[in-house]
């Protein structure tokens, strides 16, 4: 366990460089006030893994940097909009820092008796390469990463619904069976659901067109209140990155817009108004992880939609290599108990669910990783996108993020009452 651990800290290191290794004044500049220069998140990924594992948790304690420089990455003292203008390391400084700060984690992980601080610590890095891919995205000039890897084809797949049926179902993990899992997953526990269906694969680009096309974004009978107020305000028209011309922006290149890829960049009221359109909603969050994780004939959960078996390019588009989503139709193999495919990795799906805590719920040693966040404005988000590490994604994983957020990598999945 020890060395797989390393092998991960590792792994979530070589990409945070790989999204950093360009020009000082491109990690310095402000891509958009959505976002932090990159230079902060390269320090700020060290920062807390000193934090967390250097100083056990304990922000009184000395750290590596001067308190005076060590505050400037503390995500709670400063907004993102803010943080261009702070007297941040340099790029230079930066990777000096966290690279210091590795060596004295790794000393410690030869003695460490429990490994649950150095996952949580890779899992927090992981996900800032995923939110230096959205910086990426968000950045003008010439493309710097390419157009990606190749991804499996697509096949025909009905683009229709599957039924769960009704019952109980363990809803959550316990330490004991997902080590890694946060305190938000915990802890296991019975959930009795009506039964419902739910979308086989994620609503597609052709699919979004047609609601553009048949002027879902001008009829606010498909919109709550709070989205029709929102759209108006924000004057969306489309998903993010867009075109009128049928064109979208990705990552600098300018290409035709996928017909058959799940959507994505698009926020939960957005989400919300499409589903009103084709007759639908969005499921809650208990009924996508039921949809993923239960396996009803045996009666138990499964690690992954498919199984046991570790995650592999045969069964999700995960990790970041590809830069878009896969086609659907992709991942027969990752396909769920039920049926139900592209459930982990392509984009993260938008559900009804408010963020709370589940019955029982304790705070991890990074105690305001969750409980701040719990019963405020914030929409939980399932099942990962094509730019998140494998490490950093379970059935049970949850992310939140406000309802106006398109700037991640959102998509949706539609559910019906049965």
């Amino acid at each position: 366990m020890r060395e797989e651990t390393a092998r991960g800290l590792e792994l979530a290191r070589r990409r945070t460089l790989a999204l950093t290794d360009f020009d000082d004044a491109e990690l310095s500049r402000q891509h958009s006030p959505l976002m932090s220069p990159l230079v902060w998140d390269l320090a700020h990924v060290g920062q807390q893994e000193d934090l967390w594992l250097l100083r056990g948790g304990d922000a009184r304690r000395d750290g590596v940097l001067p308190a005076e420089v060590d505050r400037l990455y503390d995500a709670f003292q400063f907004a993102r909009p803010e943080r261009v203008s702070l007297p941040l390391l340099s790029p230079a400084q930066a990777r000096e820092f966290i690279l210091g700060v590795r060596g004295r984690a790794f000393d410690l992980l030869e003695k460490a008796d429990e490994l649950f601080p150095f996952a949580m610590v890779e899992q927090h890095e992981q996900q800032h390469v995923e939110t230096m891919f959205a910086t990426h995205q968000l950045r003008d000039g010439t493309p710097l990463l390419g157009g990606g890897a190749p991804l499996p084809a697509g096949r025909a797949v009905p683009h229709d619904s599957v039924l769960v049926p009704a019952g109980p179902f363990v809803l959550g993990v316990d330490a004991g069976h997902e080590p890694s899992s946060l305190d938000n997953e915990r802890p296991a526990h019975v959930v009795d659901l009506p039964a419902f269906r739910i979308g086989r694969v994620p609503v597609t680009n052709a699919e979004w067109q047609a609601f553009v096309d048949d002027d879902g974004y001008a009829e606010s009978r498909w919109w709550s209140a709070r989205g029709w107020r929102h759209r108006i305000e924000a004057e969306l028209e489309r998903p993010l990155f867009w075109s009128e011309d049928g064109s979208r922006r990705r990552f600098g290149i300018v290409e035709d817009i996928p017909p058959h890829e799940p959507v994505q960049h698009v926020c939960f009221f957005e989400a919300e108004a499409y589903a009103a359109w084709a007759g639908a909603r969005l499921p809650t969050e208990q009924e996508w992880e039921k949809a993923c994780a239960w396996d009803p004939d045996a009666g138990r959960r499964r690690r992954w939609p498919w199984g046991r078996s570790e995650v592999t390019p045969a069964v999700a588009n995960l990790g970041g290599a590809a830069l878009r989503p896969a086609p659907v139709g992709a991942y027969p193999a990752g396909a769920s108990a039920y049926g139900v495919e592209h459930m982990i990795g392509d984009v993260w799906e938008w559900t009804s669910s408010d963020f709370q805590p589940w019955p029982g719920f304790s705070p991890m040693l990074y105690d305001t990783y969750s409980a701040p966040f719990f019963g405020g404005d914030f929409r939980v988000l399932r099942g990962g996108s094509w730019a998140v590490a494998p490490s950093a994604v379970r059935p049970s994983f949850r992310n939140w993020d406000l309802p106006i957020r398109r700037q991640i990598f959102t998509g949706a999945r539609l559910a019906w009452d049965a």
